[in-house]
């Protein structure tokens, strides 16, 4: 049997920032959620999303971003969530309203050689998230 990967994590600086984001990239979060350090979703595809706020309560080795003094090159990242929204229009329908709610966008919505669409936006804690759709989802092609 093949691996697979059951959960995705992400440590967040500020929860309440973080939990916002995903509602509004539309994850359904639980309500009351925001006084929890770990906020675990289920996803439908069986995998399960979480956040957490305090990782050195499972992890004692776990040394911030702060404490390390490390810095990471202004344009580049470490790991990317996509998040499949089926359609070009859907994704330039969630880039416009998550940078209209302030969130930085990375990289405006663009069509790859190979059929897609995608979108690059950071979350609170500068975690890239890209958004995609197919290009044939809209009856378009990667020359239209």
């Amino acid at each position: 049997m093949a691996l697979e990967l059951y959960m995705l994590g992400l440590i967040t600086q500020d929860m309440s920032k973080a939990l916002e984001f995903y509602r509004r990239l539309g994850l359904a979060i639980p309500e009351g959620s925001e006084k929890q350090t770990h906020v675990g979703v289920k996803m439908g595809s069986g995998l399960t999303f979480f956040l957490d706020s305090n990782p050195s309560r499972w992890d004692p080795g776990f040394v911030s971003g702060d404490e390390q003094g490390h810095l990471e090159a202004a344009d580049s990242y470490r790991s990317v969530l996509e998040f499949y929204l089926e359609t070009q229009e859907a994704v330039d329908t969630k880039y416009a309203e998550l940078t209209g709610f302030g969130y930085q966008g990375r990289r405006a919505p663009y069509k790859t050689s190979f059929g897609m669409y995608f979108a690059l936006i950071d979350d609170p804690d500068g975690n890239t998230i890209l958004l995609s759709g197919d290009l044939a989802a809209n009856g378009t092609s990667e020359e239209g």
